[in-house]
């Protein structure tokens, strides 16, 4: 089973997100395609001993800045087939944008998967944008309406 671990980190106002572009669809799946965002992260390895761990490894190869992981804010499950968190991380240093993970690497097992860019949305613009998955969309413009997070 997958087990996908995000962060939500925000930074004067702003929100970090990967923004997807030119994402193929996948057959035989529910995956999203085109353009959209989510909150950056990945999938959890072995070597990961915690949610909080794979949070903060993503994070730092998708956007090349250090966070401090902390508690899960969403979360969905579909049994037997996959889960996906999304923690609130604080940020700690580094140069937003200088990621080098595997997905900016031209590796072929990335080519139908899209553009990755990071990118600073404000607070005030969540509700103009694809943010996927859409669970996590509304409970996050929930969350910024009544200013619990």
């Amino acid at each position: 089973m997958r087990i996908r671990v995000a962060g939500f980190i925000e930074i004067d106002g702003e929100i970090l997100l990967m923004h997807r572009k030119n994402v193929k669809p996948t057959p035989n799946t529910t995956k999203p395609y085109g353009e959209y965002y989510v909150f950056p992260g990945g999938g959890k390895e072995e070597s990961d001993k915690t949610l909080q761990e794979t949070a903060e490894r993503e994070i730092l190869e998708e956007l090349g800045i250090t966070v401090k992981a902390g508690n899960i804010i969403y979360e969905r499950k579909v049994e037997g087939e996959f889960e996906e968190y999304v923690l609130k991380c604080r940020y700690i240093s580094g140069e937003f944008g200088s990621g080098n993970g595997p997905e900016f690497s031209n590796d072929p097992e990335y080519i139908d998967r899209g553009d990755y860019i990071p990118e600073k949305i404000n607070k005030k613009d969540i509700e103009n944008i694809r943010l996927f998955p859409d669970e996590f969309k509304e409970k996050l413009l929930k969350d910024l309406k009544n200013n619990k997070i």
